[in-house]
């Protein structure tokens, strides 16, 4: 069972054995919605979502997400790690811009397009944390590229690498380091 169907399943579970399904609209508490509104660069695509609701994430919602990050080159879709979701989320409400719009210029590659973009010199990693989906290129309209790099370091929940003639921040899931 996957990661996700795993979290779906415990979520479910907990929502039926603490009866908080059949809770009154009135008493039930707020939980906090995570939303995310990306823009992708390569194929003009948009997408305004909540993932998540206080610790359940959505299931069709964090499908769209992937299918939106699949890789451009070839549409294949790959199972996001949802802890990049959370990092985005959280480095937007960071930056001040909750509701803002992030730009994608690269979300998840296949080994295929890796190893493209690898031969065509774009100095991209041999063992790439896209081909896991556990990293997306960004940028964000406003906000300098160096304000995300620093601010994303600051979470220490990643790699972070930055690309200032690209124009482009790296923020990834893997082990915390910097290039």
């Amino acid at each position: 069972m996957s990661l996700r169907k795993s979290i779906f399943a415990a979520a479910l579970a907990l929502f039926t054995a603490t009866g908080l399904s059949a809770a009154p609209a009135d008493t039930a508490p707020t939980a906090a919605a995570y939303r995310l509104h990306l823009y992708h660069l390569h194929t003009g695509e948009s997408i305004d979502v909540v993932y998540r609701v206080g610790d359940h994430y959505i299931p069709e919602a964090v499908a769209q997400l992937d299918h939106f990050l699949r890789d451009h080159r070839t549409g294949d879709v790959r199972d996001y790690d949802v802890r990049e979701f959370d990092l985005l989320h959280d480095l937007m409400a960071r930056l001040g811009h909750p509701d803002g719009v992030i730009d994608i210029v690269c979300g998840y590659r296949t080994p295929w397009s890796n190893n493209y973009l690898r031969e065509h010199g774009h100095g991209v990693a041999l063992h790439s944390q896209h081909m896991e989906a556990k990293a997306i290129d960004i940028r964000i309209p406003g906000v300098s590229t160096a304000q995300v790099r620093d601010t994303a370091l600051a979470m220490q929940r990643g790699g972070v690498g930055y690309y200032s003639q690209s124009d482009f921040v790296h923020v990834d899931v893997g082990r915390v380091r910097r290039w």
